[in-house]
């Protein structure tokens, strides 16, 4: 989580679930990343990418830039040839966009494909962890050995291991039907160019393209953060008191943050904290409606209705615009942003984003999305598109853009 606050509490006695994993794999586990400190969830004028623990990432592209979050560590350890492959957690955007502005492959995964026991929470009707690496192979790799059921997460009870390097096709393309979700479009002139490109690069590699829109886009963020709120505050306590320490509650953490204010809170205070403080217990009403209305506006009325509708395979949308300057006066300050993560990850489907291009020396991600367990189809696709493009460049560590 990147507080000071957990320095004090006990080692745990194993690794989790997906790093015992790893490890009976054969992977040799370097360490621990920086990431955004409690996963960008604890004010709303955080940095992407800034910890008390291990201050603030960048983005080896331009230093000057953000890494994007939260898991920024392992996006930048990646892209700056580190490590072979990365490990990290999304709630909403915190695997797609790091990867993406950091020019390498992320894919967030259908919420039950892989274990979260031993992850420090945000929300369980959201969390996952999913691979970040250089190449889709390598995602499609590293998913055959993370994927599968796991006891102490009940959501994974039918996840069914499998090869997914069976996956990897060069004709990926041929005969998929692309939704274009065009509401993405509009915003940035230079992200629409660049996007409009990579768009007649699928058509001609034959997949065949459909403009979609979205009944519920826009229409629930509102009820996402209200869910998130709630878990959070439920999820972090019971993740807290198993764990053991000194600090076992929120309320804790925000008195720690409070007495540790020069060390924890130099730049942003907690007011995401105060908030989900302030919140009751799963069982109340405005919580049950606002997950409700999550799930009929990502699942009923979004990608299910989409892809039913206009029988398409996947659907397609840039995953960032290019990245904002860091800014710890200000905290993350996107202008013209585009981010088109949060239907997917508001509904638990898998979203998968590869390196498309650049503007201005920094990275541009391209997404691929779709319903629940399409992870082989998304494959295919990425993993043709990265063939066809060889979009991805190394990082010059530039110190600014000029």
């Amino acid at each position: 989580a990147g507080s000071l606050a957990l320095l004090e509490a006990p080692t745990p006695k194993q690794d989790a679930f997906l790093v015992q994993k790893l490890r009976q794999a054969g992977a040799i586990i370097l360490g621990k990343t920086n990431l955004s400190e409690w996963a960008n969830f604890r004010s709303d004028n955080s940095s992407s990418g800034w910890s008390a623990r291990g201050g603030q990432t960048r983005n080896p592209y331009i230093l000057d830039r953000n890494p994007c979050g939260s898991s920024s560590g392992s996006a930048v350890s990646v892209s700056a040839n580190l490590c072979a492959v990365a490990i990290g957690t999304e709630t909403d955007g915190s695997i797609v966009c790091p990867s993406s502005v950091n020019g390498i492959v992320g894919l967030k995964p259908t919420i039950g494909l892989i274990s979260r026991s031993g992850i420090i929470p945000i929300a369980h009707s959201q969390d996952t962890a999913g691979p970040m690496t250089r190449t889709v192979a390598d995602t499609a790799i590293l998913l055959s050995f993370l994927a599968g059921p796991d006891a102490n997460d009940s959501d994974t009870s039918s996840a069914k291991p499998q090869d997914y390097t069976r996956f990897l096709k060069k004709d990926g393309l041929k005969g998929k039907r692309l939704g274009v979700a065009r509401q993405y479009f509009g915003r940035n002139e230079l992200l629409d160019k660049l996007m409009e490109e990579q768009l007649q690069i699928l058509k001609a590699n034959g997949a065949e393209l459909i403009d979609v829109n979205f009944p519920g886009f826009g229409k629930f963020s509102d009820a996402e953060f209200e869910v998130l709120l709630y878990e959070f505050k439920h999820d972090l306590n019971k993740y807290l008191n198993k764990r053991g320490g000194k600090y076992k509650t929120l309320t804790d953490l925000i008195k720690f943050n409070e007495e540790n204010k020069d060390k924890e809170m130099p730049y942003f205070g907690q007011d995401i904290f105060l908030k989900a403080e302030a919140k009751g217990g799963l069982e109340d009403r405005a919580y049950t409606l606002a997950l409700l209305q999550c799930k009929i506006m990502t699942q009923d009325r979004g990608i299910n209705a989409v892809v039913q509708q206009h029988k398409i395979d996947a659907i397609v949308a840039p995953s960032n615009a290019p990245v904002w300057l860091i800014d710890l006066i200000n905290g993350d300050s996107p202008s013209n942003y585009v981010a088109s993560s949060s239907i997917p990850a508001v509904a638990g489907y898998p979203n998968i984003t590869v390196p498309a291009g650049f503007i201005k020396e920094l990275p541009i991600g391209i997404s691929f999305f779709g319903p629940a367990f399409s992870e082989p189809t998304l494959i295919e696709i990425a993993y043709a598109f990265e063939q066809i493009t060889k979009a991805r460049r190394k990082p010059k560590f530039l110190p600014t853009y000029t």
